[in-house]
């Protein structure tokens, strides 16, 4: 049976109290989020750098400074330094205090509103209207979620001007420069190459502990309508630099410099080599990232936890 609390200018359902977890009495939100990489040190918080999840976390807790600890964030997937998102995912978890000093948020129309829209609201309103990073939008988070765990896939793309007319100025942050022109279907055909359950450890930056067996779903070349070369990923997961070094083994391929083949030879090596160059940073953003079915979540989370294996 619900229940509506009487706010001001938001209709308060006890569907919110509903999704709390009734184990540790938290409710979890799940927020959408864009954000320009050029300025941050990437997603991850780090001591006296820029970076997004320090920003949105001085806004929880300017936001729920009187109902300690502020919420901390769990993302999708992390981004490096420079990189964009279009529409990355996290979530963070509330108690009973904090989801009551939410009641009282006015949203513009007066339309009802959960915890999440009301969160999203307030945290736009703290980052300001020049804000290179934006709450698209929140909501209350379905059983089982997990931003980072439940997620099935995440999509990437980057982009690169290699001819003279292509190179936008508004777009000189998103977009890379290059000065040679690049054969577009030979480094799509590398790219399908290189598709499938494979161990991408010549194409990632290692990490101590983490696996870099990955499953590559999808990795296409294509011009766009203004003739700028846009490749387009997606994986289960992607190792630290492996999208900026995949695409920079496509850029030798448009280039001449190695032949379509010999990306998934260098893969079957399984060693970094001095062949191509990772690309920069600036060219890449994280479009969009994939779920399963609400029923689904909570055992996409836990399949995801146990390390991959070939």
């Amino acid at each position: 049976m619900k229940r509506a609390f009487a706010t001001t200018g938001v209709a308060w359902c006890a569907d919110t109290l509903g999704a709390m977890s009734a184990a540790e009495n938290l409710t979890r939100v799940r927020l959408d989020v864009a954000y320009d990489g050029t300025d941050f040190s990437g997603w991850a918080r780090q001591p006296g750098l820029r970076t997004v999840q320090g920003v949105l976390e001085d806004a929880l807790a300017k936001l729920f400074r009187r109902t300690p600890p502020a919420p901390t964030l769990v993302v999708a997937g992390r981004t490096d330094a420079g990189v964009h998102a279009a529409d990355q995912v996290v979530h963070l978890d509330l108690d009973h205090e904090q989801l009551n000093a939410l009641r009282h948020v006015r949203v513009p129309g007066g339309e009802a509103a959960d915890a999440g829209t009301a969160l999203a609201y307030r945290l736009n309103g703290i980052l300001g209207s020049s804000t290179d990073v934006v709450v698209k939008r929140g909501g209350l988070a379905p059983a089982g979620f997990d931003a980072r765990f439940s997620a099935v896939w995440r999509r990437y793309e980057y982009r690169v001007a290699d001819r003279q007319e292509t190179r936008d100025p508004s777009q000189r942050h998103r977009t890379v420069w290059w000065p040679a022109a690049l054969d577009v279907d030979a480094m799509d055909r590398a790219a399908q190459s290189l598709i499938g359950l494979h161990d991408f450890a010549a194409y990632c930056k290692p990490r101590e502990g983490a696996t870099t067996i990955r499953t590559l779903q999808r990795f296409d070349w294509r011009r766009d309508e203004a003739g700028v070369l846009v490749a387009a990923l997606q994986a289960d997961a992607f190792c630290h630099s492996m999208v900026r070094a995949l695409v920079g083994g496509c850029v030798a391929v448009g280039e001449g410099r190695l032949a379509a083949s010999d990306l998934a030879l260098i893969l079957d090596v399984g060693e970094r080599t001095s062949a191509f160059k990772v690309m920069p940073a600036k060219g890449l953003t994280l479009t969009e990232v994939g779920y399963p079915a609400d029923d689904q979540l909570a055992a996409r989370a836990e399949a995801t936890r146990a390390r991959r294996e070939l």
